[in-house]
């Protein structure tokens, strides 16, 4: 099998039985960006030496039997907003200075340094992360690998288009509104956002509370390991949580049939195109007939979107009002959002705050009857790249149009998206699973179940 197709679990077990190395894996890899990453842009810094380096210490401690991880050898992409030890953190914004020193990993760089992932390169961000779709005025936009001319969704952008395109197996992406899992429903890839302070983040992102990291593979089993990896507390990130209590990747084979799951077509309040609607109701029904208990019920929450946008401009307010220059620079869009979040008050955003725990409290209720909500990831397929929102849409900013994730930020809930189907032209469309705080391991073995099934 062609390296660049295969998961990370069938990487290390090709490793293991020799039929495969980590230095033919990652000449693959990096032969695969240099064919077909002209016309995506999912990467905007890459490192063939530092790879190949990793790659032939990796090889020399498979060969003595010693792996020095879970994952040792297998290619791995960080998204440009991970300070990474050696390669510059320009989080897509012409305002940050490449060249200075660049010698902190963060939490996510040093643990899956730890674990011997070989290093590939740096993914794409909008600038800080702000948007749901991926194009930046430092690195262009980054397109769609099942139709270039369709955005791959973002922020996360380049992490899934790299996934989805054979450009390594495995990526981190950060979600402080749905952005690791709306680019995995639009690039057809699972994107889990675990419990916030499950993954610790160093520095402490300008979005709080609302920003999380998580793993974005093409198997459930391969996020599952991600974590297994990446969940060990930081003490740079005093909101992190305590190790967990099981290992993942045994979490996601437990048993599932029997709980109780509630289907919510649309939150009761979100937009959802009628053909998206369609496969997911149908992935519902397998899942139902499957065995597990399924009730149609929305939270019963109003759309919190006043409260989000409240807090997502603030954060980005007060990250560029740090940044010299930033003002020449900026994508419009989130120059906007910068202005806007400098009017709010304090009064206002602790306000906003109230807000979330109400809704937090609404889906603590809502979870002592279901063990799990299943909605559409997104209500729309991918659309034009280049647009913050659907052409034509009437819209004006992107939370508008992803209702169904932002919530699940607000509450700080773990959520996944995994590609359960595809509209008549092709364009896959994500199952969000969704569960209680701290029950990251249900929520992956939920997927794991319903990615089996449909398999």
């Amino acid at each position: 099998m062609n390296p660049t197709e295969m998961t990370a679990t069938q990487l290390v077990e090709a490793y293991t039985t020799r039929e495969l190395s980590p230095v033919e894996t990652t000449t693959a890899v990096l032969d695969r960006i240099d064919e077909i990453d002209g016309s995506l842009g999912a990467y905007c810094y890459l490192d063939r030496k530092t790879a190949l380096e990793q790659a032939r210490a990796s090889e020399s401690r498979w060969h003595a039997d010693q792996p020095q991880g879970l994952l040792d050898g297998v290619p791995a992409s960080i998204k440009d907003i991970f300070l990474t030890a050696g390669w510059p953190t320009l989080r897509g914004s012409g305002a940050v200075d490449p060249d200075q020193p660049w010698t902190v990993d963060s939490p996510v760089a040093a643990r899956l340094r730890s674990d011997g992932m070989v290093f590939v390169g740096k993914t794409t961000t909008p600038e800080l992360a702000w948007k749901a779709v991926t194009d930046s005025p430092l690195t262009g936009i980054t397109r769609n690998p099942i139709d270039p001319r369709l955005t791959a969704g973002g922020s996360s952008g380049g992490a899934s288009a790299a996934v989805a395109a054979g450009m390594g197996p495995c990526a981190v992406g950060t979600d402080g509104g749905g952005s690791i899992r709306i680019p995995a429903a639009f690039c057809g890839i699972v994107g889990f956002k675990p419990t916030h302070g499950r993954i610790p983040m160093f520095p402490a992102s300008p979005f709080g509370p609302l920003a999380h990291a998580g793993p974005m593979t093409r198997t459930v089993e391969d996020a599952a390991l991600l974590m297994d990896i990446l969940s060990s507390p930081d003490y740079r990130d005093p909101t992190s949580l305590a190790p967990p209590q099981t290992t993942y990747r045994s979490a996601v084979h437990r048993e599932v049939t029997g709980i109780h799951v509630a289907y919510s077509p649309d939150l009761g309040f979100a937009f959802v195109d009628p053909e998206v609607a369609q496969i997911i109701e149908a992935a519902v029904t397998l899942i139902e007939n499957a065995g597990l208990n399924v009730t149609a019920e929305d939270p019963g929450f109003p759309d919190p979107l006043e409260a989000f946008d409240i807090l997502w401009s603030s954060g980005a307010a007060t990250l560029l009002e740090k940044m010299p220059g930033a003002r020449d620079t900026v994508d419009p869009g989130l120059g906007r959002l910068w202005d806007q979040g400098k009017r709010h008050t304090a009064v206002e955003y602790l306000q906003a705050r109230d807000v979330v725990a109400q809704v937090g409290i609404a889906m603590g209720a809502f979870h002592e009857r279901h063990d799990i909500l299943l909605t559409p990831t997104v209500g729309i397929p991918a659309f034009e790249a280049g647009h913050d929102v659907p052409p034509g849409s009437g819209m004006d900013h992107w939370p508008q149009w992803a209702t169904l994730s932002y919530p699940f930020n607000l509450t700080q809930q773990p959520a996944i998206s995994i590609p359960v189907g595809t509209t008549a032209a092709g364009l896959p469309v994500g199952l969000q699973i969704v569960g209680p705080r701290h029950a990251d391991d249900l929520v992956l073995a939920v997927a794991h179940f319903v990615e089996q099934l449909l398999a």
